[in-house]
């Protein structure tokens, strides 16, 4: 392999935090790339890598544990991709048989559908090489992916459940993997990920290269890697939870109940042939895009509840264009790559400031522009707030007066308290009906019953008939003279007729007497 130098400063340090999407002054030659890879690179039209890849992709090469962080839309999946096949090319093997190709180098995803997009990103980038990869990930049938671990491969991206179930079967061996890739880390290292990651992390070989990516690196996720890092050098082309300046961000005030009648005008008014519209719930994604078809825009919905091939099928058909609103939970926010998406819009701004930079990075990538339209409710105020405070700067505020309105929930009813899945958020309906005043408009909003016309029978009081009274009397005396029925004192053997016919005939006590 040849030697790798650390590159020159090809950017200049952002101070904002928002910033330009810059390419360098780099050409992916300089790497020491193998021609096979460059072949590839050429293929997929790219010549002049990205700030993230032209800062990473040295350190990588060298061995050395790195953690990086940049906007959503910059090129981070080559930026640990090409590398990894880079190191693992003096290994590659043309022989069929498993023995070798064991896993060399695990890409673990928080989703589904970034692992399926990572998958394609590295057979892309190997397509010229020998080198064998996989992807597997939950909602789908074991036995393919199986057979396929069994023939063996050395790049492996998978979701952390699934990996653990193949791991359980026997069907893929990780004792020999030299490196492993967190992609999207700060939710693979969020709390919920950790027993899993641990597992995983536990049977791996202890001398091994860690990389992290992410757009967003929380302090806390910061100390947290700190534990499966050795020396990791941070490589961040923008500041913190930054924003790219290429997409325009407009919030919009608006009433709870108009929030559906906005999303349809927004739509109708800019055009929008493209857009992913977020929810904060599952139940609310999929209501939206049930109330926004019947105003006549074609929409689907994806979040945890639908199966993974419903969920491929409805991205597929949004990448052809088949889908004009595709209403997805924050699952949708991770590592999506839309090409040319125009817009996103955020029905419900996130709970987490987070990951409203993920959601508003599916557009505006890789250079274009787009817009982040927001709508804002009054009890989201705090949520505003949080986000302005994380991106470090204040989001233009306007007011939307909502032209024609649609009924925020189907057939008028109230929304019920949700969840969203592995997010664990209850919705913005839910969180009001929970707060004091909600609850005490709901005792001053007088009640409407519907009239029906009533039996005056049913408003008497109860009163006994005649022949029911006198039944009632006469009934004590007629018991009174009612003979006393004679209590059998038979043993058991009588009755099933063991004894014979002089016992029979012996009289009773009750006779006797």
């Amino acid at each position: 392999m040849p030697p790798c130098h650390a590159p020159r400063r090809l950017y200049s340090e952002a101070t904002m935090s928002d910033t330009d999407v810059k390419t360098s002054t780099a050409t992916f030659d300089q790497f020491g790339l193998a021609p096979d890879i460059l072949k590839a690179i050429q293929d997929q039209g790219y010549t002049t890598p990205t700030p993230i890849q032209a800062q990473a992709i040295p350190v990588v090469l060298t061995g050395r544990d790195v953690m990086g962080a940049a906007q959503t839309g910059t090129g981070k999946t080559a930026s640990f991709s090409l590398p990894i096949i880079q190191r693992l090319l003096p290994g590659a093997s043309t022989s069929a048989s498993p023995a070798r190709h064991p896993v060399r180098a695990l890409i673990l995803t928080p989703t589904r559908e970034l692992a399926d997009q990572v998958a394609a990103n590295v057979r892309s980038y190997a397509v010229h090489t020998a080198l064998r990869s996989a992807v597997v990930f939950g909602g789908v049938d074991m036995n393919a992916q199986s057979d396929e671990l069994r023939r063996g491969v050395e790049i492996l991206i998978a979701t952390p459940g699934r990996l653990l179930d193949h791991v359980q079967q026997k069907t893929t061996q990780l004792g020999q993997v030299q490196m492993l890739v967190l992609d999207e880390a700060d939710r693979m290292l969020d709390m919920g990920f950790l027993p899993d990651l641990q597992r995983i992390l536990n049977l791996l070989p202890k001398e091994r290269q860690t990389l992290l990516f992410s757009a967003t690196f929380s302090p806390e996720i910061k100390k947290l890697a700190a534990t499966y890092l050795r020396n990791p050098q941070t490589i961040e082309v923008a500041r913190s939870n930054s924003t790219a300046t290429n997409v325009t961000q407009l919030v919009y005030e608006v009433a709870e109940g108009d929030k559906t009648g906005a999303v349809v005008q927004l739509i109708r008014e800019r055009g929008l042939k493209q857009v992913i519209v977020f929810c904060n719930s599952k139940i609310g994604a999929s209501r939206l895009a049930r109330l926004i078809e019947k105003q006549g825009i074609v929409a689907a919905a994806i979040h945890g509840d639908r199966s993974q091939s419903e969920r491929m099928q409805a991205l597929d058909a949004f990448k052809r264009g088949e889908i004009e609103a595709l209403v997805a939970t924050d699952v949708a926010a991770r590592g999506l790559d839309i090409a040319e998406l125009p817009a996103v819009i955020n029905f419900d701004l996130p709970f987490n400031a987070e990951d409203y930079v993920h959601r508003i990075g599916r557009t505006g990538r890789a250079g274009a522009s787009g817009d982040a339209l927001s709508l804002c409710s009054p009890n989201e105020k705090k949520q505003l707030a949080d986000i302005e405070k994380l991106i470090k700067r204040p989001l233009t505020v306007e007011r939307l007066v909502v032209d024609t309105p649609v009924p925020h929930h189907e057939g008028g009813s109230r929304p019920r308290r949700e969840r969203d899945g592995h997010e664990g958020r209850e919705s913005r309906e839910g969180r009001g009906e929970r707060g004091g005043h909600r609850r005490s408009a709901s005792f001053e909003r007088p009640h409407h019953h519907r009239s029906q016309p009533v039996d005056e029978f049913f408003l008497k009081p109860y009163e006994p008939s005649p022949g029911a009274h006198n039944a009632a009397e006469d009934k004590p005396a007629a018991n009174a003279n009612a003979p006393q029925k004679a209590q059998s004192k038979q043993p058991l053997a009588a009755l099933l007729g063991g004894l014979g016919s002089s016992w029979r005939n012996k009289p009773t006590s009750s006779s006797s007497s």
